[in-house]
């Protein structure tokens, strides 16, 4: 039976500029099911759920549930659960972790600062293996459970301390589907190998493009522009480029990238469907889903502009 990965990678539907878009994460350890709305469907209270998701809506703070690796029985297990802040923007990326008993505490916090990158002295900084979520929840669709769950498994068993479930990172096409932090950088189609190659970049400050969907820090045509960037360039540190400036509207923008040397790059992406239909989850109609093609790269300076060929499209 078809699903909607096969048919996405069957069709080669690029990935580029397909990530979820929050320049903060907060993810709250939660054990046992997940339903599709997770943080109101599941053992957390949903009252608790639901404030989370209003006190987030609008400050760049994305709330996601997450646990480790394994069988999920319909039990209620240990109140104490791991609770981590990421920030994503580059200059300013960190990554805090904190304990607790009690998941209302986490309504107290200022997420307007978050957002921003100021995490006013929340938890403490994480110093163990760079997380890696897999998205594992099979109530939004199938191909996470079905993909994600056994690549979460085979991390946690490798020895990768990082690796939780987390409930939804968007794209079910794309599975298995991967969030890192502390960069927040998304990946599509990942296998172990593959992974541990990405994590590995990560304990060196590098970020490997290879299946990279974008940095959740930008705007999707941000994303595409800064792969495209760092592909033209073979530039792989973590925090070396940032976008700074995106003009236009759907379906075409001129996105400025800027190294921290000082060289700057205007990126023209356009958004495109992509051809043929394909369903985007498993069981949904037909449809063309956006795609992010990166026209031209353009490296500045010196009021002139040097066209460099964009090899690096969502093609």
């Amino acid at each position: 039976m078809s699903t909607c990965t096969t048919a996405s990678r069957d069709l080669d539907e690029p990935l580029a500029g397909t990530a979820a878009t929050a320049r903060t994460w907060l993810l709250l350890e939660q054990p046992g099911p997940w339903g599709a709305r997770a943080l109101t469907s599941s053992h957390l209270d949903p009252e608790v759920g639901r404030a989370l998701e209003a006190a987030a809506e609008g400050t760049g703070v994305r709330v996601a549930l997450i646990r480790r690796p394994g069988r999920h029985a319909d039990s209620h297990p240990s109140a104490r659960r791991r609770v981590y802040v990421a920030h994503t923007a580059p200059g300013n990326t960190w990554l805090r972790g904190h304990v607790t008993d009690r998941p209302e505490e986490l309504l107290g916090l200022d997420f307007t600062a978050l957002g921003a990158g100021d995490h006013g002295g929340f938890g403490t900084p994480h110093t163990g293996d760079p997380l890696a979520l897999v998205c594992t929840n099979g109530k939004r669709d199938r191909c996470c459970a079905v993909l994600g769950r056994p690549l979460a498994a085979e991390l946690a068993t490798s020895g990768e301390q990082g690796a939780w479930e987390v409930t939804h990172l968007g794209g079910h096409r794309f599975s298995p589907t991967l969030l890192v932090l502390p960069y927040g950088y998304a990946y599509g189609r990942s296998d172990q190998s593959a992974v541990k190659e990405i994590l590995e970049g990560v304990r060196t400050g590098r970020v490997v493009t290879e299946g990279c969907r974008g940095s959740s820090a930008w705007e999707r045509p941000g994303q595409a522009a800064e792969l495209a960037v760092r592909t033209e360039t073979g530039e792989d540190a973590a925090g070396a480029l940032s976008v700074v400036h995106t003009a236009g509207t759907a379906p075409r923008w001129d996105v400025t990238v800027v190294h921290t040397d000082g060289r700057r790059w205007r990126v023209t992406v356009a958004q495109g469907a992509s051809q043929p239909s394909r369903p985007e989850s498993c069981g949904a109609a037909l449809a063309t889903p956006a795609r992010m093609d990166v026209v031209a790269v353009r490296l500045i300076g010196d009021g002139t502009a040097q066209e460099i060929p964009a090899t690096v499209t969502s093609e």
